[in-house]
């Protein structure tokens, strides 16, 4: 019995193109941490907030998960780092958000913000990024008014 050999099948140059190009645009999303200050205020719940460092908008202190702590080990770190928060952090997160991330060279990255809340017991007036931030507390509706990205606008609504 003779066996039959199978000539490869051509791909058009189209279908070549796609294999190559679509795992640029399906990139995974990246894990960031982020610490979700609250207190009672005079006129209700407040958030605790920091500028950004490009653009000075209003976001939660957040970051980069990091080697040897949990992600909500990260958040708690990235509350002191940016806003002088000493405190304790609830391992489990109250929620996530989905942003994009501009980078230099004109591309963004997809990244998912894991949230977790901070129980603040100081505000030092000492931290590291105290010269490149402000920090803010302020009612959660006004937050959520100041803040871009819908999903974080809605969590903030529902606290």
């Amino acid at each position: 019995m003779k066996s039959e050999r199978r000539r490869p099948v051509k791909e058009s140059p189209l279908k070549a193109l796609g294999r190559l190009v679509n795992p640029v645009f399906r990139r995974p999303e990246f894990i960031q941490a982020a610490a979700l200050c609250l207190r009672e205020g005079k006129a209700g719940r407040e958030v605790l907030m920091v500028t950004s460092l490009s653009s000075k908008r209003w976001i939660l202190p957040k970051g980069w998960p990091m080697k040897g702590r949990t992600l909500a080990g990260a958040a708690l770190q990235e509350a002191w780092e940016e806003a002088g928060v000493v405190g304790t952090v609830d391992d489990v997160p109250v929620g996530f958000y989905i942003y994009e991330k501009h980078r230099r060279g004109g591309f963004t990255l997809s990244c998912r913000v894991e949230v977790f809340r901070i129980q603040v017991s100081a505000l030092m007036r000492e931290w590291p990024e105290r010269h490149k931030r402000q920090r803010k507390w302020m009612p959660v509706e006004q937050a959520a008014r100041l803040v871009d990205e819908p999903e974080l606008k809605a969590l903030l609504t529902c606290l």
